[in-house]
């Protein structure tokens, strides 16, 4: 093997190493905000409504029945187990809704008691303590996580000549939510919509395999993976579901805009068109 090329492997193990010496940038950055993603930034532009509506959420539980695969672990879920959480903010950040609080209900009711608790019958000269009635909610949001399917698409694609290589590969997993909205008096269910995410993993990999010396053998390994967050993908499939049920609450008069023209803004008008053109033509996994 002649000098150029053996400095030239050389060279190219110690610009692996380096690589794999360096930690990510996000290993020392600080606590911050989570993301916003599109349907994050239309929640915080709708029009405004006429009027809140008052809504509770009592749960919003994961229906797949999904572990994570081993050796990951045999006990711990694939989705995440606070939705009911993201739905609540995704309800409140909408401003159309205003959420009451019902899944810590029985910590509110703990705590009215201890209030009243404080109050001495005998001790006249303090006035009682007066706590205003809860406040009663007008529709419900009921669902949850009703699917998550694993290896929905997968592939990659490798090349090595002479012990030197590189190779992709790719994952593509789905998340579907469902959620649906109850009137309080009837029981009766207003709309329903189902949405889907997709979990996107990628991997990239290289390596050199060369003797550049008699029994003298170079090997380097050097690789990078990146595994789109299974918990931000709930969230951005619960605040599109939010998104379009109140698109369609206000084609179907469900509920008022404060300015009946905000009917056709760019922001409602695209979410009704999805759902129509969803209606208009095969399903993506049929085509």
């Amino acid at each position: 093997m002649n000098g150029a090329r053996r400095g030239l492997l050389i060279a190219a193990a110690l610009a692996a190493a380096g690589c794999t010496s360096l930690k990510p940038a996000e290993s020392d950055s600080p606590a911050r905000l989570t993301p916003a993603v599109q349907a994050t930034r239309d929640l915080t532009r709708l029009p405004e409504p006429k009027g809140r509506i008052i809504a509770a959420v009592y749960g919003f539980r994961d229906q797949t029945g999904q572990y994570k695969p081993a050796p990951d672990s045999s006990f711990s879920t694939v989705v995440t187990q606070g939705a009911a959480a993201m739905l609540t903010k995704a309800l409140r950040d909408s401003g159309w809704f205003i959420p009451v609080e019902r899944e810590g209900l029985q910590n509110l009711l703990t705590e009215r008691r201890v209030i009243r608790a404080i109050e001495n019958p005998q001790d006249k000269g303090n006035p009682a303590i007066q706590l205003p009635s809860l406040t009663p909610a007008n529709i419900l949001f009921e669902g949850g996580i009703v699917a998550y399917e694993s290896n929905v698409k997968t592939g990659g694609a490798g090349v090595r000549y002479l012990g030197i290589g590189a190779s992709e590969q790719y994952r593509i997993d789905q998340v579907t939510v469902n959620l649906r909205v109850v009137d309080v008096r009837t029981g009766q269910i207003l709309n329903t919509v189902s949405t889907t995410k997709t979990v996107y993993s990628r991997q990239l990999s290289s390596s050199v395999f060369q003797f550049v010396a008699f029994r003298k053998l170079l090997e380097v390994e050097a690789g990078y993976t990146r595994n789109e967050p299974a918990q931000l993908c709930v969230k951005e499939a619960i605040e599109a579901g939010v998104l379009h049920l109140i698109a369609q609450g206000v084609r179907d008069k469900l509920w008022v805009l404060k300015n009946e023209a905000d009917a056709n803004l760019p922001i409602l008008q695209g979410y009704l068109n999805e759902h129509n053109e969803l209606l208009a033509g095969p399903p993506e996994a049929m085509r």
